[in-house]
This record gives structure tokens, C-alpha cells and sequence, in this order.
């Protein structure tokens, strides 16, 4: 992650306005004519920054994000690396390609739920960046507003009356803050990530597969294991994450509206702006900078937000849970190394990898690896005691999906789910919305048996 504090760049000391100017004439330190002419400098190298930073507005410059990430990136050479482990002739398009088309085969016996993804791409990491970018918009946009609004909200009313238009370029600073962390984060989290959904959220665009051949070639020179293996199990993955944001019409909407409900609750502590503003030195740029990243302005967490992460966390446990389960029974003994590569996956998870630390940075959530092998034990358990059809059926509705108590019991929740779902096939004893639809098919054939022959009775009159 980069440690730069609040999107400034790194100080350099012999460009650096003099920090000791003259107090000659009895007039006290900093605020004298030079004081003044300091000031005056750095504003205008703000306004300079806030030019060149691209015109995006909003709580974060995205465009600023976007060149920052790709000009990190830039030069990796990873557009047409191929996978010379792999045995596979031809481009790393082709070899994604093949490997997702096997990989599709072997879930369909695994899974009820059908192929979700209609296209299958080979992305180099500045693409994933681009095509990316649009949902971590939506998914840091609400905690960058609410931050940003918390800091102007807690501002005295005569605070907000003097600085007037200052306001603004508050505002276009904290979306170049906010915009220079998040292309720093994106840049290493594509400089690592294997497939579109290894964060465990829809980034990418609907119903597409994307896998990236550098940094899967880079993960595999690590393993003893072929890298043929490696890229098929990858692609199982990535295209059991598909079957999953495709055909749960619920499931990406909450996964996006809970890290929005979380952003809602954000409150800073006003007591901190009156610390800030005392470590502040207009005519020292380089104090600015410190009170920035002194962590005085981080938001509180509250007890709704703490439960909205609570439920997220829950929610991508049980999406992580059942993809290792499909996947695993989906694969089976068809790669002699998956069972070691399945572990190596959820190692990766358990120490805090590049997707759960950037996920922290950007949106204050921090995954959970217990929950995921918890949430992988219930469907495993599921799946054996009731079949897939029950275990993938729990998915038509989220009132029917486990609670984060029936992860710390899945004993329970599968013998009640026997009790309840009847013949062990059918979820309709279960689902909410099909007792509704037949309590209202019945009322209304119930109204049309008691309602009068209009046609009889006016014959009759």
C-alpha cells in the first residue's frame, strides 16, 4: 500500500519553502510579508495540481486514480505474456480460453446453477484496472463522500462563513487525496490479483471471465505444480464466482447496498479538527502534510456500521464457502494438485493478501478467513446431507441463506433445513416469497368465489 498521506507526493527538502522567515521589525515568526508570499506560492502550486489532476469531480478523482495506477503500471510487459509452463501453444487468450471451456464442463456436474459468464477474457493488469474501475466507483464513492462531508459538517459555522471558497478547493483536494490512495492501491492489488473476482465482489463487467496470465505466471513459479493445473483451477474458480453474481439476481445489489449502508454511518470526531488546525502551518506545506496523515481525521466506527460489516463479511463468506466447495467437487481427482492448491488459495486468504489489505484501505472491511472455511464446512455439509439442488436452491432468496450463527453451528442449520424444506428436494416449505405468492393466489380465488353474478343479477332486476 502506499504510504503516501492523504494523496500529497512525497516532500522534498530543496524545494521546500524557507520554514524560518526573517523577523526583522519586531514582527513575529511566520507572519510576515514572506509568510504571506509562501502561502501565496503554495496555493498557486495547489491550483497548478488541481489542473493537471484531471477534471473528474465528486468525492474522488477518479482520473486522477486511473493515471496514477496505469503510470505505476506502465512498462510491466504484461500484455502478451504466455504461459510457457503450461505446455500450451499459442497466445495466453487461447490458453485462458481452453481452460475456462474445461473448466465449465467439469462444473456443470457439480453445480445446479448454469454457466454464467458468455465471455472468457485474458486481461493484462492495466486492463483490469480500466475495467474495474467503474464498480470501485460505486464502492468507494459513499465512504469518500460521507468522509468528506463529515470534515465540512463538523466545521464551526464561522469556520465555513470565513473560508467561503476555500471550501471548494477542499473539496477538490480531498477527491485528489482520496483518488492518489486509490490509484496506489489499485496499482498493486493489479499487480497481483489473478481473476476479476479474487476480491470476492462483481468487479468486472457483467457476465464476463477474466483471468490475468502475468500475475498467474508469477503465482505459479512459486508451486510445485504444473502450470496447467494451476491456470484450470483458477479459471473453475473464477467461473463458479460467474455462475453465482449471474444468476442470484440479489447478490451483487447487496454486496454493493451493505458497503453503502456502512459508508452512511461514518462520523469524525469534531474535537480532532481543532487538533489538526493547531498542527497547521500555512506558510510550512510540508506541516500540512503531516497533520494529514496523522490519523486524527480517521472516521469512528459505530455500532450499525460495525453490523453492516458484520453482515458483509457473512455474505462474502458464504459466496468464498461455496465456491471452494463447487469448485473442489467440481475438480475432484481431475488435477492431481488441486487439494494443495486449494490450501495454498486459502492461505493466501488467511495472511491478509493483496485483495483483503486494499479492500481495508479503500472501504474500512477487513475479510475474514475463519468465516470462509466456516461458510465452506456448512455448504460442504449441505451438499452432502441434502444434494446440490437443495444446497444451490438456498441461493433464489436471501432470507434462506445462513446467518453468521448457523456458520458457528452448521450442525443445526443443515438438520433444520431437513425438517423444514420436506422432501429434501423442494425449498418451497422454505421460501417466504412462495408461501406469499400461494397466500395471495388463494385470497384472490377466494374473492372471486364470493363475489355476485353481475350479469345474473341484472337480469334479475
Amino acid at each position: 500500500m502506499s504510504d503516501l498521506p492523504f494523496g500529497f507526493g512525497p516532500s522534498d527538502p530543496d524545494k521546500r519553502p524557507d520554514n524560518e522567515p526573517s523577523s526583522g521589525g519586531g514582527q513575529q515568526p511566520g507572519t510576515g510579508p514572506e509568510a504571506f508570499n509562501q502561502l501565496g506560492q503554495m496555493l498557486s502550486q495547489l491550483g497548478q495540481m488541481l489542473s493537471q489532476a484531471g477534471s473528474s469531480s465528486g468525492p474522488v478523482n477518479y482520473d486522477l486514480a486511473k493515471q496514477i495506477a496505469l503510470q505505476k503500471l506502465s512498462g510491466s510487459g504484461d500484455a502478451k505474456i504466455g504461459f510457457a509452463s503450461t505446455g500450451t501453444s499459442g497466445d495466453s487468450a487461447t490458453a485462458v480460453r481452453d481452460a475456462a471451456h474445461l473448466a465449465e464442463l467439469w462444473l456443470d456436474a457439480a453445480t445446479i446453477l448454469p454457466a454464467g459468464a458468455n465471455t472468457t477474457k485474458a486481461w493484462s493488469a492495466r486492463e483490469w484496472v480500466e475495467q474495474t474501475l467503474p464498480t470501485w466507483q460505486r464502492l468507494c464513492d459513499p465512504v469518500a463522500q460521507q468522509v468528506s462531508g463529515a470534515w465540512v459538517e463538523a466545521l464551526p459555522a464561522e469556520a465555513k462563513q470565513a473560508a467561503g471558497p476555500l471550501l471548494s478547493m477542499v473539496g477538490q483536494m480531498g477527491g485528489m487525496a482520496f483518488g492518489s490512495q486509490l490509484g496506489n492501491a489499485l496499482a498493486q492489488l493489479a499487480s497481483e490479483v489473478l481473476t476479476s473476482t479474487e476480491v470476492g465482489l462483481p468487479l468486472g463487467p457483467t457476465s464476463t471471465s477474466a483471468l490475468l496470465p502475468a500475475n498467474i505466471e508469477k503465482f505459479t513459479e512459486g508451486l510445485e505444480l504444473p502450470g496447467s493445473e494451476v491456470l484450470v483451477f483458477l479459471a473453475a474458480r473464477e467461473a463458479a464466482h460467474q455462475r453465482l453474481f449471474t444468476h442470484v439476481s440479489w447478490l451483487r445489489q447487496r454486496l454493493l447496498a451493505t458497503v453503502e449502508e456502512f459508508a452512511h454511518g461514518i462520523t469524525v470526531d469534531t474535537s480532532a479538527l481543532e487538533q489538526l488546525a493547531g498542527q497547521m502551518d500555512p506558510s510550512n506545506p510540508a506541516s500540512i502534510e503531516e497533520a494529514m496523515s496523522s490519523g486524527l481525521l480517521e472516521p469512528q466506527t459505530t455500532p450499525e456500521q460495525q453490523a453492516a460489516l458484520n453482515r458483509l463479511e457473512t455474505l462474502l463468506a458464504l459466496v468464498e464457502g461455496w465456491v471452494d466447495v463447487v469448485v473442489g467437487e467440481a475438480v475432484g481427482d481431475r488435477l492431481p494438485g488441486a487439494g494443495a492448491l486449494r490450501e495454498t488459495l486459502r492461505r493466501r486468504r488467511a495472511t491478509g493478501g493483496p485483495a483483503e489489505q486494499t479492500f481495508a484501505t479503500l472501504v474500512g472491511l477487513e475479510l475474514r478467513p475463519r468465516r470462509m472455511r466456516a461458510a465452506a464446512a456448512l455448504w460442504k455439509l449441505v451438499g452432502d446431507q441434502h444434494g446440490a439442488e437443495k444446497r444451490d436452491g438456498l441461493w433464489s432468496h436471501p432470507d434462506l441463506m445462513p446467518t453468521a450463527d448457523d456458520l458457528d453451528d452448521p450442525m443445526a442449520f443443515a438438520e433444520r433445513l431437513g425438517s423444514e424444506g420436506g422432501d429434501g428436494g423442494s425449498l418451497d416449505g422454505l421460501d417466504p416469497m412462495a408461501e406469499l405468492e400461494r397466500t395471495q393466489r388463494a385470497e384472490d380465488e377466494a374473492k372471486k368465489a364470493d363475489k355476485p353474478d353481475e350479469d345474473g343479477d341484472d337480469k334479475q332486476a
